[in-house]
């Protein structure tokens, strides 16, 4: 008889995959054992990965994000830089969601399989932007991108309190106030299926920027911290970035936010 999957240890293997295709596969076959039941958590577990982390082609070239290039809607290689851009965000976001379920020991299982649920929609969002790309003749790869989302992963690789306050619920955030005016740009060029493909993006981020925030809030909780004081001073010592309007007050309140935090952004 099959022993259960061991989700942690099973993510680091997902992390590590360089090949995108074969990541997005990887993560399914860990999101099929949490739907038939067919997992564990080794809650307790100290991995060592063996390899640099995290797995990635050799391509996209990674450049300042000053050097990704302008992305422009009047061409199709235009839109393409734009849907490549954001399929690189996702591969990001789906090798962050396997980061985090693998790095951070002695949490409650529920804290696992939040993330996992996380990493399986980053690899949708993922694969259907590279599909997309291969409609509009391109592939992921074909365009420089940028580093920005993995580097604050990287950052607060020691410390999960740090870790859920200045990725999912400040960087990932960012997403929820971006896609709106980026999905209105790709539907006035006409590329309804895009536009369609960042609706669902939208719809799930808030889930996750949710998950960022439940997750920071019992965290608080657990070390006595006041949950406002203590991201003021993660983000002046991670050197986070000061986020900058508009913002989708309306997808933040879903997301989790306080309304003390929302005045914030008012």
């Amino acid at each position: 008889m099959a022993q259960p999957l061991e989700l942690r240890a099973h993510a680091l293997q997902c992390l590590l995959e360089p090949d995108p295709a074969t990541k997005t596969a990887a993560i399914a076959v860990l999101a099929q054992a949490h739907l038939t039941g067919d997992w564990r958590v080794d809650n307790g577990a100290v991995f060592d990965a063996a390899r640099p982390i995290p797995g990635r082609p050799e391509r996209p070239q990674l450049v300042p994000p000053r050097l990704v290039g302008r992305r422009s809607m009047v061409t199709v290689e235009g839109r393409a830089m734009l849907v490549h851009s954001l399929a690189h965000i996702e591969f990001n976001a789906m090798n962050l969601a396997l980061d985090a379920l693998w790095r951070f020991p002695d949490l409650p299982d529920g804290y696992y399989t939040d993330w996992l649920r996380v990493a399986k929609e980053e690899a949708l969002h993922f694969s259907m932007l590279a599909a997309h790309l291969g409609v509009l003749g391109y592939g992921y790869g074909d365009f420089p991108a940028h580093d920005s989302l993995w580097e604050m992963v990287e950052k607060t690789k020691a410390d999960v309190v740090a870790r859920m306050a200045l990725v999912p619920r400040t960087l990932e955030a960012r997403g929820l106030d971006a896609i709106p005016p980026l999905r209105a740009k790709i539907a006035q060029a006409g590329d309804m299926a895009a536009a369609a493909i960042l609706d669902i993006i939208l719809r799930d981020e808030v889930g996750h920027v949710e998950i960022g925030n439940r997750w920071y809030r019992y965290l608080c909780q657990q070390r006595g911290l006041d949950p406002q004081m203590a991201y003021a001073e993660l983000a002046l010592r991670y050197e986070a970035p000061v986020l900058k309007g508009p913002f989708n007050i309306d997808a933040r309140r879903r997301a989790g936010f306080t309304e003390a935090e929302l005045i914030d952004f008012s």
